[in-house]
């Protein structure tokens, strides 16, 4: 089995609040997470998307009060937001009779709804943990390019060949343009045109974001090609990454850039199967980018703000990471080549952000300085610094 980093952060949570929600997309590993924390203590599990166990719940607080006495996992928690007013009345009650850590652990997929509909009912009384596709630090370490075709979710990163990992990917996909974005939006429109928005999205990966030209190729308004970005990014699917709006005077781009979070998703979307075909596909840079975006933002400390930085004269970095305790950010380039060369852009920004420090990322292993703090530095590693942060201060 894999061993998740999320595992931990969850016990704890457990140990310190009422109730704790792990959130992430589809099939990324949070039912089998929550079960290997059901094999260790006494639990009641519900799946809320089976029509028996919501039968159950008709009366909540009637039924969960038999079950004080355990862990209460609810999965699918989203499909029943009514439950959340109903659990804050039943924790409540538990905390008059000493019941105050370790009552339920809510399992959802649409974040940004599941936040704040929790966060208005059950203020003070939940903590969230985020669940997201295998990372390099989660995955085998000598499997780092399977890992960035495949992408990581747990299914198509373990397939037995490259045939079955598409082919749960495409099903993956599947699933979310016939069914699941269907919960989520107001304005319906073919399935076969989200596909193609979709895919547009991709060959888009790591651009500046242009919705009035995406709504112009597909025919339809800019509002709803808005709406299902909008949807997308709250289900984990896409990143909208904000620019860095530092206080200069430089002309700074405000559009964000837009990225298809999983790798594997995104080479499912453009048909790549194998790392030959990647490595001669025209998305290979940025495929890689948004993979090393990705990783490390899995495994950054909490509460860290991320942006991208670029200025209208060509000044750029590529991530930018704002983490609690540091005065100043930390600047990150991407490059895929193993001997990575930087322009006069990257200086430029490194001038007018002024971090402090600055890395490159690339398809090595080998790490070494080549300015005055600034460092080229391999993906599992700088993932390794940023899941401990005092590290970057030495």
């Amino acid at each position: 089995m894999l061993s998740r980093n999320a595992l931990p952060q969850v016990r704890k949570a457990l140990n310190r609040q009422a109730a704790t929600a792990l959130l992430g997309p589809r099939q990324v590993g949070k039912t089998t997470l929550a079960l290997e924390i059901a094999s260790t203590t006494e639990t009641l599990y519900l799946d809320l998307q089976s029509g028996s166990d919501r039968a159950r719940l008709i009366d909540p607080k009637l039924y969960l009060r038999h079950y004080e006495d355990r862990l209460v996992i609810l999965d699918e928690i989203h499909r029943v937001p009514d439950l959340f007013s109903e659990l804050r009345g039943l924790i409540d009650e538990g905390r008059r009779r000493g019941l105050r850590t370790g009552r339920f652990l809510l399992l959802g997929s649409a974040t940004m709804d599941l936040l704040k509909q929790a966060g208005e009912s059950l203020a003070g009384r939940i903590e969230f943990v985020s669940l997201n596709p295998l990372s390099v630090l989660e995955a085998d370490a000598n499997a780092q390019d399977s890992l960035w075709v495949r992408g990581g979710f747990p299914d198509s990163y373990l397939a037995a060949n490259d045939d079955d990992s598409l082919i749960f990917r495409q099903s993956f996909i599947r699933t979310y343009l016939e069914r699941d974005l269907a919960e989520f939006v107001q304005v319906r429109i073919p399935t076969e045109t989200l596909e193609r928005l979709w895919i547009m999205l991709a060959h888009s990966q790591g651009e500046l974001l242009n919705t009035a030209r995406l709504a112009s190729n597909l025919a339809m308004s800019t509002p709803s090609v808005s709406q299902y970005i909008d949807v997308l990014t709250r289900l984990l699917l896409v990143r909208r990454l904000t620019p860095y709006l530092a206080n200069t005077r430089k002309r700074l781009v405000k559009s964000p850039k837009i990225y298809i979070r999983d790798s594997g998703l995104l080479h499912a979307l453009l048909g790549i199967k194998q790392l030959h075909d990647l490595v001669g596909h025209p998305i290979v840079g940025a495929s890689w980018e948004g993979f090393v975006i990705e990783n490390l933002l899995s495994d950054a400390y909490p509460r860290t703000r991320t942006s991208f930085y670029r200025t209208s004269a060509g000044a750029e970095l590529d991530l930018i990471l704002e983490i609690p305790g540091f005065q100043r950010p930390i600047a990150i380039e991407i490059r895929r080549s193993l001997t990575p060369s930087l322009g006069k852009g990257f200086y430029n920004a490194i001038s007018d952000i002024e971090p402090e420090r600055t890395f490159v990322v690339y398809a090595g292993e080998d790490r070494y300085p080549v300015g005055e703090s600034i460092e080229v530095i391999g993906l599992r590693e700088m993932a390794q610094l940023l899941s401990k942060p005092n590290l970057l201060r030495s």
